[in-house]
């Protein structure tokens, strides 16, 4: 499977890169917890059917000490018995952000409610940032076909 745009090779899509990344950069060095990042990036990838990030967050988590137990139970997170109370939160807002079309409403006010008990105010707006700025990657990659799988831990720096 190929791509149908090369768009490690654009000049336009270079730059477009560097801003969502510059995005990302402002969510990473914030005080949201890494490994939530993680669990947000690869649960949002998984509904948007992204295959290409969510091979490199699961192998990014992984390469920053995230279980194979629960890195396999993300997708079925209300279930399992592995994940913080916060890390629940953040996990639900993250799926109400990424359906936001299926709701009449947008997010629910008791799933922001639930947030808002585990992240103070600078937290949630890297929470909500990275739910937008993961989403925004998804969909390119998936338009554009992008594969999966050969994704190498610290390729993009």
């Amino acid at each position: 499977m190929n791509a149908r745009l090369n768009v490690f090779g654009s000049p336009l899509a270079a730059t477009l890169m560097k801003h969502f990344n510059m995005a990302g950069k402002a969510v990473t060095d914030s005080g949201l917890p890494a490994t939530t990042q993680e669990l947000v990036k690869i649960r949002a990838s998984q509904i948007n059917g992204c295959g290409f990030c969510t091979d490199m967050h699961t192998k990014d988590a992984a390469h920053r000490g995230e279980t194979a137990t629960r890195l396999n139970l993300v997708a079925v997170w209300r279930e399992a018995t592995v994940f913080t109370d916060a890390e629940r939160a953040a996990l639900e807002l993250t799926e109400q952000g990424t359906r936001i079309a299926d709701a009449a409403g947008g997010v629910p006010d008791d799933v922001w409610a639930n947030a808002a008990k585990f992240f103070d105010e600078e937290q949630l707006v890297a929470l909500v940032s990275l739910i937008a700025v993961i989403n925004a990657y998804n969909r390119l990659n998936v338009i554009l076909q992008q594969p999966a799988g050969d994704y190498k831990v610290g390729q993009f720096g």
